[in-house]
């Protein structure tokens, strides 16, 4: 599926994208837990570019603490929502990484959007040539293996989307968008030799993935906090729904 096709999927999803995601407990907490981890990487003044910048709801959060934030995301309707936030957004899919031209201080995609690029490669080369010597690279990607999703799917009798994620190929979101789970070891080999690798850890250990929603908001909440003592653990961090990883530019 080409980028443009990927973008126009993406377009009959932005009206409802927030109510969602970003506004639901559920992508509230994990949001929360990301911004966390990296709001301390980047400063009042900094250059971020936020790759598959969606409604614009993180780099709205990075503008509000000073920091200029170029997004770029495939989808017309996802860009046209973020600049109704004050985002300075263009419609450009990651695949045309290359045709940016730039400095910045840091780099961030956030919740899946590498994902939906089968050939990361092209990709890596233009961070490298686009982020400063010691700027931050900061990557949420959908994990290869969710507690939460194994559970869930194995209680409903459904193995084959239990370990969808397992699959060499990737799997199909329900809007039919190919998606691909690429493990730690391969990011980190694939940024090598201009990124080292800082950190990284789990983002929805304890809260579950959106699609689960028998869960009240007091629960979910509570899960958070687990999420806060344990998500960055080894072992249990190669659980999480997401895995949030920390490059540093060298």
């Amino acid at each position: 599926m080409s980028a443009t096709t990927v973008g126009a999927v993406f377009d009959t999803l932005a009206e409802r994208y927030d109510s969602l995601w970003s506004e639901s407990a559920i992508g509230r907490q994990q949001r929360t837990a990301v911004w966390r981890w990296i709001d301390p990487l980047f400063y009042s003044g900094d250059r971020l570019l936020d790759l598959g910048c969606g409604t614009g709801v993180d780099a709205a959060h990075f503008m509000e603490r000073g920091i200029q934030v170029l997004g770029i995301d495939a989808s017309a309707q996802m860009v046209r929502l973020a600049r109704t936030r004050g985002v300075d957004a263009h419609q450009l899919a990651v695949e045309a990484l290359d045709t940016l031209h730039g400095n910045f201080d840091g780099a961030l995609s956030n919740f899946g959007a590498l994902n939906c690029v089968a050939n990361l490669q092209p990709v890596a080369l233009s961070l490298a040539r686009l982020i400063r010597i010691r700027g931050h690279l900061t990557i949420s990607l959908a994990g290869c293996c969710c507690a939460w999703e194994i559970v869930h799917y194995l209680s409903r009798l459904q193995p084959a989307k239990a370990f969808r994620r397992l699959k060499s190929d990737g799997s199909c979101a329900y809007l039919g968008v190919p998606v691909h789970y690429p493990t730690v070891r391969y990011i980190v080999r694939l940024l090598q030799p201009n990124f080292r690798l800082k950190r990284w850890c789990g983002i929805g250990l304890g809260v579950p993935p959106s699609y689960i929603e028998s869960i009240s908001e007091s629960s979910i909440a509570r899960l958070a906090a687990m999420d806060r003592r344990f998500a960055h653990m080894p072992l249990l961090r190669a659980l999480a729904d997401h895995r949030l990883l920390v490059f540093e530019r060298i």
